[in-house]
């Protein structure tokens, strides 16, 4: 076979007649070992998948099972694609040999039949295999939708069973019988853990097994400390000046955390190792202990990286000194009691301890952390007022998600302690379990959503280096640049936020809706004729509302602060389109939170046509501005900071509203016009045909003044003014001889209607001094006017 040749490609080439067909699947197995793991027998699939129980006994016996039927699925997924090729290409190679002779025409070359021959058997035995390999990932997918059926049974299981509570004697009194017995397990696991290390120190091998200890006591005691150093070093000189600085510097300081610890740890169980192949109880617990400091370690790291007690500058949330220092104990205690208690629980496991000592180390490290978290939070509600010099940079208004997740953590707290006192343990370790895991998975989406922003802003937005070395290089708009590098921002958030939720529901061991399903057993549900409403049903509606409107909520803050700015829209486009995707969002929402309850649109048609009088009579005002609101935003024929005449009102506008606009008016006070006056009555928009406005001057002189100089005079005021623009030119004509008088008439521009009284006065001012220096009188009455230009007149609607 040639280098680099596929096995199935090489198989069915021409080959002489003494070529083995049979070698070529065994080829094509020693290739896949070759690029991955050995080719599994599809026979032996079939015999684990068989011999494995179709029933859990608990929970972790379910999540193994469940683990190795996923192995049995991919591996019979492997075959199956490897087979598949082999098969196609088997087929092409066929269909090059022609069709076969039939019966009465003459037969073909003695080769061509003899290797016909083979490829036909080789593609029944390969087709065989590929059948059965079907099979059997049918049957793994199968099996496991049972087993994760058969788990949530035994998780709701777990959650709603009452044990004793910690509060009664029996509690302490099973403890204290089981305890002799536990003890001795546990024992025994020292001893097997001490005879490997007493091996080792004995072997030939001592040396290397010190060298191990003191490389891993060095790593786990100053290598985190040396690490920060060199990090702080190295990396601020060699990135951008922006806030990139801080969060890639906060990212990898904790990969690097991490990786020192784990190594120091693995060399440790490497020294022990070197006595002997571990037990199978030890190879569990360095398994555990890793899995553990790993945690630990790594919610150590996220924690100062955020908090960055010694380096404020660096710091990533927008808090006090001394809101840092008083939080920076909190993320050691957590990630010890929360990581120490999962080893504890393995080692329960490892040795077979009773269940006694399983509820009560549940029980203990549930209420640990429910405490530390509670002392936490009231750290967080307690802390001081932000000094005003710190006031450009961070502010005391707290965001709504913080404030809810905070209530939450608080509420969760209270259940997790009511639950342990009530001897409901399996349920408030859970929520301790869970309240922990859930803070530090908003952490590590917090900074990994701000490393997205940095870096978008880095590497694409024109502000940036390399943003401007591609719009030097490409030509591509600064605001084109400014606008992808916000939109792929939001979109790395919104992937986060997927994952962030995925990862939320991670120690549950079953998907999001689990807690919710459990409300169906609880056969409580409220039956209004057709529809039937469930506890769950309320629950999942009520979920919907509420994460609905805020993503609604955060949405729209996103595109009015973040994206919009970015973009060339007008003011007004800009708040026309947040506020129909307000209205949007919230119809949407409304409608799958009653999918949720099972009351579809259908259901609900006989209520709309109920309302139909009543909106016909009593609405019809309502409606009127509604629909009329919905044309102004769509149309725009008056939009946000218009100047406008409406009757007697006039002033800028300042909101659209579906039902109403507010107005407001030169002395600063608000008039609420309803939008259906705005569709029926005559409107005049003083900035929609032109932003320009027009000084408008009717001067009288007496018949004998010099005309020619007066207009020059007129014309020099009006060019020396700033706010007069040169395009188009102002210009001065004599209007007419009437009573002995010349009338002349004098117009300029301004750059906006709002210019023009102020303007006004001051080129009368100037053309005062001129005429006045100039020995040049005006007759009374003189009149000033002020008007938009000629052909683009102010807009009027009917």
């Amino acid at each position: 076979m040639l280098p680099g040749m596929p096995a199935a490609q090489a198989q069915v080439q021409v080959q002489p007649v003494g070529f083995n067909a049979a070698a070529a699947p065994a080829a094509a197995d020693d290739k896949a070992s070759e690029n991955g793991a050995p080719l599994p027998q599809v026979d032996a699939l079939r015999k684990q998948l068989d011999a494995m129980p179709l029933k859990p006994g608990d929970l972790e016996e379910g999540r193994r099972l469940l683990t190795d039927v996923n192995a049995i699925a991919q591996a019979a997924e492997r075959v199956i694609a490897l087979r598949a090729g082999e098969l196609a290409e088997l087929d092409r190679r066929l269909e090059g040999l022609g069709p076969a002779p039939e019966s009465g025409n003459p037969a073909e070359a003695p080769d061509v039949a003899q290797q016909r021959k083979l490829l036909d058997r080789q593609r029944a035995s390969i087709d065989s295999e590929l059948k059965l390999a079907r099979l059997v990932a049918v049957d793994a997918e199968q099996r496991g939708a049972d087993l994760v059926r058969q788990r949530r049974a035994l998780f709701r299981a777990a959650l709603t069973t009452r044990s004793d509570s910690p509060l009664g004697p029996s509690f302490w009194r099973n403890l204290r019988n089981a305890a002799p017995r536990d003890l001795v397990r546990l024992r025994a696991l020292g001893t097997d853990l001490t005879t490997s290390i007493s091996a080792a120190l004995q072997s030939p091998q001592r040396g290397a097994f010190w060298t191990y200890l003191a490389l891993a006591l060095l790593l786990a005691v100053a290598g985190p400390w040396l690490a920060e150093r060199v990090l702080l070093r190295v990396l601020p000189a060699r990135l951008p000046a922006a806030r990139l600085r801080r969060t890639l510097l906060a990212a990898v300081a904790v990969v690097t955390h991490v990786f020192i610890v784990a190594t120091a740890l693995q060399l440790t169980w490497n020294a022990v190792q070197l006595g002997g192949p571990l037990s199978d109880e030890l190879l569990a617990l360095r398994q555990a202990s890793l899995r553990a400091v790993i945690y630990a370690s790594f919610v150590i790291a996220l924690g100062h990286a955020l908090l960055s007690r010694r380096h404020p500058s660096w710091r990533l949330l927008a808090i006090r000194d001394e809101l840092a220092r008083s939080l920076s104990p909190f993320p050691w205690w957590i990630a010890t009691l929360s990581a120490l208690g999962a080893l504890v629980t393995e080692l329960n496991v490892i040795v077979g301890a009773s269940l006694s000592a399983e509820v009560f180390i549940h029980a203990l490290f549930a209420l640990l952390l429910s405490v530390t978290v509670a002392k936490a939070l009231g750290h967080l509600r307690t802390a001081p007022a932000t000094p005003a010099a710190d006031a450009a940079q961070r502010t005391d208004e707290r965001p709504l998600w913080v404030g809810l997740i905070l209530a939450g953590a608080g509420l969760a707290v209270a259940a997790a302690v009511l639950a342990m006192a009530l001897g409901y343990i399996a349920l408030a370790g859970t929520l301790a379990r869970q309240m922990v895991w859930s803070g530090v998975v908003f952490a590590c989406t917090y900074l990994l959503m701000q490393l997205g922003d940095d870096l978008c802003d880095a590497l694409l937005s024109s502000k940036g280096r390399v943003g401007a070395h591609i719009h030097d290089t490409l030509g591509l708009d600064a605001q084109l640049l400014d606008q992808a590098a916000v939109l792929v921002s939001g979109v790395l958030r919104l992937v986060l936020f997927f994952y962030m939720v995925v990862a939320l529901m991670a120690p549950l061991g079953t998907d999001p809706d689990e807690l919710l399903h459990r409300g169906s057993s609880l056969n409580h549900s409220l039956q209004i004729g057709d529809i039937t409403i469930a506890p769950q049903a309320l629950l999942t509606a009520l979920a919907v509302v509420c994460a609905g409107f805020l993503g609604i909520r955060l949405l729209k803050h996103w595109l009015a602060e973040r994206y919009f700015p970015h973009t060339s829209l007008e003011p007004g486009m800009r708040v026309s389109i947040v506020t129909l995707l307000g209205y949007v969002g919230a119809v949407v929402v409304v409608a799958v939170a009653l999918a949720g309850l099972g009351i579809s649109v259908e259901r609900i048609a006989w209520v709309a046509s109920a309302l139909t009088v009543g909106i016909g009579f009593g609405l019809q005002a309502i409606v009127q501005n509604f629909i009329s609101g919905l044309i102004l935003l769509a149309e725009q024929p008056v939009k946000v900071g218009d100047w406008v005449v409406l009757g007697d009102t006039e002033g800028d506008v300042r909101r659209v509203n579906v039902r109403a606009t507010e107005i407001q008016l030169g002395d600063k006070s608000t008039v609420i016009v309803p939008n259906s006056e705005f569709i029926t009555k005559t409107v005049r928009n003083m900035t929609l045909g032109s932003a320009q406005g027009r000084v408008l001057l009717r001067l009288p002189a007496p018949l004998d003044t010099d005309a020619r100089r007066m207009r020059e005079l007129i014309l020099q005021a009006f060019y020396a003014h700033q706010g007069i623009l040169d395009s188009p030119a102002p210009s001065v004509t004599l209007e007419g001889i009437q009573s002995g008088t010349l009338t002349f008439l004098a117009i300029g521009y301004v750059s906006s209607p709002r210019q023009a009284a102020g303007v006004r006065s001051e080129v009368l001012f100037a053309i005062l001094e001129a005429l006045r220096a100039a020995g040049l009188t005006l007759s009374p009455p003189a009149t000033t006017t002020v008007a938009q230009p000629q052909g683009e007149p102010a807009q009027e609607r009917s």
